[in-house]
């Protein structure tokens, strides 16, 4: 199936399975921290450790009582209930992860409950030890966590008011009791015949000599972006089970040795061409130090041949750990020369050096033969580069060490549409401090230029950057806020704004879009899509389903809408000169109906001093901070008019819309407002309005008797 076929479809197995890879890398790689204390804690403290502390260790005393220490509990409980707590945060944040916690506590019990029972039938030298529960944890945590999060929406709105606190406690207590049983008695079993089954068969490999065929799926899985589901879901889970109880595994070293695409990169230093030659040794020196291991597929796409080269190494790099029986205590990662020493043992260090060495050096003569007999012509290294992104899904974190750019893209749509991506962009999220006001206002912008281009399968939302994981295709935040969004969002597509009502910068998303959702429409270049985009930002009709423009006298319809933005609330001639005075009258309005208290006005001046609220066509919506939340006690909206321009922090304000939020419930005219300021005629008509009653028709409160 071509690229361009598997994105108009909307699925590709290679994809499903990077999906997966991605998801169990998500719930390990937060963990890594607490994997590499567990393997200094055996390194120091075990009996043949550097200096063993049997009371830290573990031991049993004279009269064959176990003390347990801290190196079995950690490995046995800490580990893969932490790992649980990420995968459920990941599908369903606090809620999810404990739900997952308790579930793969059953998973852990029923495990355990299966070891003794099978032992009481064996002789004691051949009893089992513990089989550890990581592979359970990243199934049930995950499917907790999303078993409860639809079962809360069956439920949600028919909550009585009051109640609210009581149904969300007990039933996600009652329904981790049913998913812990569910682990016990259903998972249990499952995870421990696979455990058994995958264990008994890398045992093999190893006993018969073949443990280094692994290399001819692990190297080309790795140019293809498949190695997470290798590496975190077999290799990992097998690794650690090895390594608690021999001290170390071979297993770790499988896919983290750095030699392959070390010596593939030394190989276009010396023999490459062009871009690829000149680029290649920055590329080598961040592959083999760094540990992005990602850097070198590129080079391997120019001449696919080389994946050749890159399992050779990796045999060779194989062979010679299993043949000096190295080890690590712990993964390695990310996959640097530092990080494999830092975890290798003692005795290992040697076998290690010689593997690295190995795999470089047979990697590097395959390259290099490849590349002196072959048809070389200058490799395209940005085309590579974005053909690597294309296969990942997503921005490459290194990309741009080999084509020049800015890392990441932090800031343009249009400099990730320029890498040429095609992958699909599916979820789209404004996020601000808050996330209750002009985030709100900027997604509904956006959201309705991506509806009116056709694509009514994205998702543009909202939310706190505090809230923010890392599962979104493009980050849009003001620019002060881009720094902290890309921390929380790394792979996502990082859009820099000035101001949410009318950037130019909605055009380049919505032509992103355009771009790697419908390729084969984008390059018709008929400009119809763009067009309707451009019309939908101006104001003109051409808005579809949720997007669509509320016309005058659409309203709510909703008794509680009033209370939103009351008449009392609203000010057509303001006193204020400066966007101080400005937020202590819009303020002062939210005071006086009732909805917040004098700390929320001061919280309104915080933000302010952190980001402004100015949003575009002379329009500020101060707000208070997330963490003044606690002073508003109902949602409400203030709307204030000025005769003249007021200067807000530079910006020329006429108008100056005061929030306050709890929940949900003001999103909806806020929605209004954004469209209204969205179009100039809207802007004008507030300009001329001359009571309240019009003001709050034109946001789409109240119907205009004349409209």
């Amino acid at each position: 199936m071509s690229t361009t076929t598997e994105a108009r479809s909307g699925f590709s197995p290679r994809v499903a399975l990077q999906k997966v890879g991605t998801s169990l890398s998500n719930m390990v790689m937060p963990n890594i921290p607490a994997l590499i204390a567990w393997g200094i804690i055996t390194a120091f403290f075990i009996e043949d450790g550097f200096t063993p502390v049997p009371a830290l260790g573990g031991f049993e005393d004279a009269a064959g009582n176990p003390h347990l220490g801290i190196v079995d509990p950690t490995i046995h409980y800490l580990l893969p209930l932490l790992i649980a707590n990420t995968g459920g945060r990941m599908i369903y944040e606090a809620r999810g992860a404990v739900v997952g916690v308790v579930a793969t506590m059953g998973v852990i019990a029923g495990s355990d409950e299966l070891v003794t029972m099978l032992n009481l039938t064996q002789p004691s030298d051949e009893q089992i030890g513990q089989i550890h529960m990581f592979i359970g944890a990243m199934i049930m945590a995950p499917l907790a966590a999303w078993l409860m999060k639809k079962l809360d929406q069956l439920w949600q709105e028919r909550i009585p008011a009051g109640f609210e606190m009581l149904v969300n406690l007990f039933s996600a207590g009652i329904f981790s009791f049913l998913m812990a049983l569910i682990g016990f008695y259903g998972l249990a079993p499952i995870v421990n015949g696979l455990m058994n089954l995958l264990g008994a068969g890398v045992e093999g490999l190893i006993s018969l000599g073949l443990l280094p065929l692994v290399s001819l799926l692990i190297e080309p899985a790795k140019v293809f972006f498949l190695n997470n589901a290798i590496n975190h879901g077999v290799l990992t889970p097998l690794g650690l089970t090895e390594a608690s109880q021999n001290g170390k595994s071979v297993l770790f070293l499988l896919e983290a040795n750095p030699g392959p695409g070390f010596g593939i990169l030394l190989a276009y230093s010396f023999f490459g061409r062009g871009a690829a030659r000149a680029s290649a040794p920055g590329a080598a020196l961040i592959q083999f130090v760094g540990g992005i291991h990602e850097i070198y597929f590129p080079y391997v796409l120019m001449k696919p041949a080389l994946i050749l080269a890159a399992v050779g190494g990796g045999m060779t790099g194989v062979f010679l750990n299993v043949l000096f029986d190295t080890g690590l205590r712990a993964p390695a990662a990310p996959g640097s020369i530092i990080a494999i020493f830092g975890n290798a043992t003692t005795d290992s260090y040697l076998g290690i050096a010689l593997a690295v060495i190995g795999a470089t050096v047979v990697s590097f003569l395959i390259a290099a033969l490849l590349l002196r007999i072959g048809k070389q012509e200058e490799g395209d290294i940005a085309a590579a580069t974005a053909k690597m992104e294309e296969m990942k899904g997503k921005k490459s974190s290194v990309a741009g060490a080999l084509t020049g750019a800015g890392a990441g893209a932090a800031g343009a749509a249009s400099a990730a549409d320029d890498s040429g991506h095609t992958g699909r962009i599916e979820k789209i999220v404004f996020a601000c401090d808050a996330g209750m006001g002009s985030s709100a206002m900027g997604a509904t912008v956006l959201r309705k230029k991506v509806r009116a281009a056709g694509f009514d399968d994205v998702e543009v939302t909202n939310k706190a950057i505090s809230s923010l994981s890392d599962e979104w295709d493009v980050v849009v935040t003001q620019k002060e806020l881009t720094d902290r969004a890309r921390q929380r969002t790394g792979s996502a597509v990082q859009v820099s704004v000035d101001q949410f009502m009318n950037s130019p910068r909605y055009d380049e998303v919505v032509e992103l879009v355009q771009q790697r959702n419908d390729p084969e429409a984008a390059e018709e270049g008929t400009g119809s899509e763009a067009a309707a985009s451009t019309a939908a930002g101006a104001g003109v009709g051409v808005g579809t389903g949720a997007g669509a423009e509320p016309s005058a006298d659409e309203g709510p319809g909703s008794a509680t809408a009033p209370e939103i933005l009351s008449p009392e609330s609203i000010v057509l001639a303001g006193s204020a000169t400066d966007s101080a005075s400005g937020i202590d009258e819009a303020g002062a309005l939210l005071v006086a109906a009732g909805a917040v208290d004098e700390g929320y006005v001061e919280a309104m001046h915080d933000r302010e001093a952190t980001v402004s609220t100015f949003m575009g066509n002379g329009l500020a919506i101060p707000h208070g901070t997330n963490e003044a939340k606690s002073s508003i006690t109902r949602s409400a909206m203030s709307f204030v008019r000025y005769p003249e321009d007021i200067d807000w922090n530079g910006n020329p304000t006429r108008f100056v819309i005061g929030i306050a939020g709890v929940g949900d419930e003001h999103l909806e005219l806020l929605q209004k407002v954004a469209m209204a300021f969205s179009d100039p005629a809207q802007v004008e008509r507030l300009e001329q309005a001359t009571t309240t009653d019009e003001i709050r028709a034109i946001l789409g409160d109240e119907k205009e008797s004349d409209a």
